[in-house]
């Protein structure tokens, strides 16, 4: 079976002879296997299995405990998360626990399936027969192991402690682990079951709390906060409050103490790079890179230039020998002649050469006032063009009829486009004379002109909206329209209104009786009224909006600093401006832990703050005593005098105090009350099932292969280890 892992493999496990029991600390986060005697184990990982397949070849491998996260972006983990074997600290998933016991007897060295050696593991306080009948067959039915003995971890690591000096024969051992936490009494060196405290809470739930605290907190960030870095800053950061409330008192209000308990994590964080000026000599560089690309766009924009003036002198020199082609040509041939040109008449040429004179002029720039008298005698030879339009009707044939009606209709059309062309020259004079004008002024007085022109500009602003507010809303400019729509009357403008009026007075002044409108005189005004152009609202809106819109180019021109402002529509009223982002700072990549310090192992003690209605560590001491037979206080006072905590959750600073003052808070004035810690709440319950498997006397604690076959795993209900040798 494939495994991946950085853990190196042991390769003195030959030198073991077979008699050495293997020691298994099977604990619901980490799991723990080494050899009998020894200090420290050999092989530590976390007690998860994970099989993801290979993107490639498709082969699914097994992967136990930490592993490198660069290699996983070569597996398929979609389908394949990290799975566990335990349930609330009890094994359930024995396949999973197959995974784990091969990889771990892999890595300490076995060669093979079969194990020859003796085994000792932990296993929760009073675990159930199905759990540990089921990991006594895959030991032996599986490894092959000569003998089994089962320990609760936490009487290990009471006994080692206890040959230490750290704790007495009589007293309670609190084992907060990974998912529950256990209460144990212990009467002359030997746990009494009956004793014993349990509740569902324990460090997942702490690292899970702190998890869910920080992804609120920052959400942006949320793809930081791993399992394996809030746990990181869970051992580092957290600690237990003496006073809850009182320490959360303190974060609200704030202050120098407050900041001083905050701790900071920052991200990785690279600062943009600053825009430094460009030098002189960069300066000198792009100016000379401009000045070269300008110089070859207008090469390229002469040469265009000089190839539409070479494309109009062949379009004119032709259309000119196709006119004196055409005076030679004999008045019945004209037609035949002019089918082969593509050309209708004498006169559509004579307009496509005038035209192509123009184009030409154009291209080759000449003034304007020479091209208005070049204007001037061109339309002074359309008289010429058009011969039949002053003649009268009566004297001419139904032919020259139609041509005159054709002549009639280009004439008009000429005189229509030379009119609107002598418009927009006088236009455009005027808009320059103008605009001359607002130089002068400028140059007199540049602030003055500045303020005038920004006062110009608002109110002009002020008066273009307030009259599409007015024609969108009908007049209800105070906002007073609570109909909740727009009807027809508000629809329409204020010449519209004006005849709707005129027309509903006229039918209503006639009263019931006899329809007797139009016989005076003055009835009939009423057309007039109603005809009158009363629509000079919308020409005037129109040169206002222009005046406006020149206005603010003017200002755009002569005033860096100045912004329009958006234009309203009735579906868009007016809003205030989106806020503008700002370049991220370092200050954006810092984590800061406050109140979540002391609030994630709170939960130790108060397990209803993440929905869990059980004790906490304080009142399982109180439940734990009273379950025991005492006729006096005098073994409940020994209990408490040696109050001893292991397990992970033991490394939070402040907690033996906090359990200590909860502790007194439920025993009488007076009594005696000590907690103590384990030397190394984490592996002290492996070392002391290490020096428990190195006893001469620990073969008689377990249980071989024979009696399992003899006596069946019923028996496994009554056996029991003995913890003093």
């Amino acid at each position: 079976m494939p495994f991946i892992s950085k853990i190196q493999r042991q390769t003195d496990y030959d030198l073991f002879p077979s008699s050495t029991p293997i020691v298994i600390d099977n604990g619901a986060s980490y799991f723990r296997i080494g050899w009998a005697g020894e200090n420290e184990p050999r092989v530590v990982f976390r007690n998860i299995v994970q099989r993801p397949r290979h993107k490639a070849t498709g082969e699914t491998v097994t992967i136990v405990g930490d592993h490198d996260p660069a290699l996983l972006r070569y597996f398929d983990c979609t389908r394949s998360g990290p799975r566990s074997a335990f349930d609330s600290n009890v094994v359930f998933q024995f396949e999973i626990m197959e995974y784990i016991l091969d990889f771990a007897f892999d890595r300490l060295g076995a060669n093979g399936s079969r194990i020859d050696h003796p085994v000792l593991i932990t296993e929760c306080v009073c675990n159930p027969v199905q759990s540990r009948s089921k990991m006594a067959e895959l030991l032996f039915e599986t490894y092959g192991v000569p003998s089994v003995a089962f320990g609760v971890d936490a009487a290990f690591s009471y006994k080692y402690n206890q040959q230490h000096g750290i704790c007495d024969k009589d007293g309670l051992a609190i084992c907060p682990g990974f998912t529950t936490t256990h209460v144990i009494p212990f009467v002359d060196g030997e746990p009494v079951y009956k004793g014993c405290c349990r509740t569902n809470i324990g460090g997942y739930h702490v690292t899970d709390h702190l998890k869910q605290l920080l992804s609120l907190k920052y959400p942006h960030h949320m793809a930081r906060f791993t399992w394996e870095k809030v746990e990181d800053l869970k051992m580092e950061h957290c600690y237990v409050a003496l006073d809850y409330a009182l320490e959360a008192q303190l974060f609200q209000k704030g202050g120098k103490e407050a900041e001083d308990k905050s701790r900071c994590w920052q991200l990785p964080w690279v600062p943009p790079p600053m825009e430094e000026p460009p030098s002189e000599e960069e300066i000198a560089r792009k100016a000379a890179i401009r000045e070269r690309q300008g110089q070859r766009l207008r090469e390229m924009a002469e040469a265009k230039r000089s190839s539409r003036i070479n494309e109009l002198e062949n379009q004119l020199h032709g259309l000119e020998f196709l006119l004196q082609q055409l005076e030679q040509v004999q008045q019945e041939e004209i037609q035949s002649f002019l089918s082969e040109t593509g050309y209708v008449s004498k006169q559509e040429i004579e307009s496509t050469l005038m035209k192509v004179s123009q184009s030409l002029r154009k291209a080759k720039g000449e003034p304007k006032a020479e091209q208005a008298e070049n204007e001037e005698k061109a339309d002074s030879s359309t008289s010429e063009k058009y011969p039949l339009v002053n003649v009268p009707d009566n004297v001419l044939t139904p032919e020259q009829l139609k041509e005159k009606k054709r002549q009639v209709f280009l004439k008009t059309t000429t005189e229509g486009r030379q009119r609107a062309k002598q418009k927009r020259f006088e236009e455009e004079l005027e808009r320059e004379k103008k605009n001359q004008q607002d130089e002068e002024r400028r140059l007199e007085n540049p602030e003055l002109y500045l303020d005038q022109m920004h006062s110009k500009y608002k109110e002009l602003y002020e008066k273009v909206e307030q009259r599409k507010r007015l024609k969108t809303n009908g007049g209800h400019a105070n906002g007073n329209n609570l109909s909740g729509g727009v009807g027809r009357g508000e629809r329409l403008n204020a010449a519209q209104r004006e005849r709707m009026r005129l027309l509903t007075t006229a039918a209503f002044d006639r009263g019931k009786g006899e329809d007797t409108f139009g016989a005076k005189d003055e009835d009939w005004q009423l057309y007039k009224l109603m005809s009158k152009d009363n629509d000079d609202d919308d020409d005037g809106a129109d040169v206002d909006e222009a005046e406006l819109a020149r206005v603010c180019a003017r200002l755009q021109e002569i005033d860096p600093t100045f912004v329009p402002k958006p234009e309203l529509t009735a579906a868009q009223p007016a809003t205030a401006e989106a806020p503008r982002a700002r370049p991220l700072t370092k200050e954006d990549f810092q984590i800061v832990l406050g109140v979540e310090r002391f609030r994630c192992p709170e939960i130790l003690f108060h397990p209803n703050l993440v929905g869990i209605d059980q004790a906490g560590f304080d009142e399982m001491t109180g439940v734990s005593i009273r379950r025991l037979p005492s006729k006096d206080g005098a073994l409940e006072d020994r209990l408490t005098s040696s109050v001893f905590m292991t397990g992970g959750c033991c490394l939070f600073p402040g907690i033996s105090e906090r359990l200590e003052a909860g502790i007194r808070m439920l025993r009488p004035c007076g009594s005696p009350i000590k907690v103590v810690r384990a030397l190394d709440p984490v592996r002290d319950a492996w070392r002391g099932a290490s020096v428990y498997a190195a006893n001469l006397q620990f073969p008689q604690q377990t249980f071989s292969r024979a009696d399992y076959y003899e006596k069946g795993e019923d028996w496994l209900r009554r056996y029991q280890l003995r913890y003093t040798l």
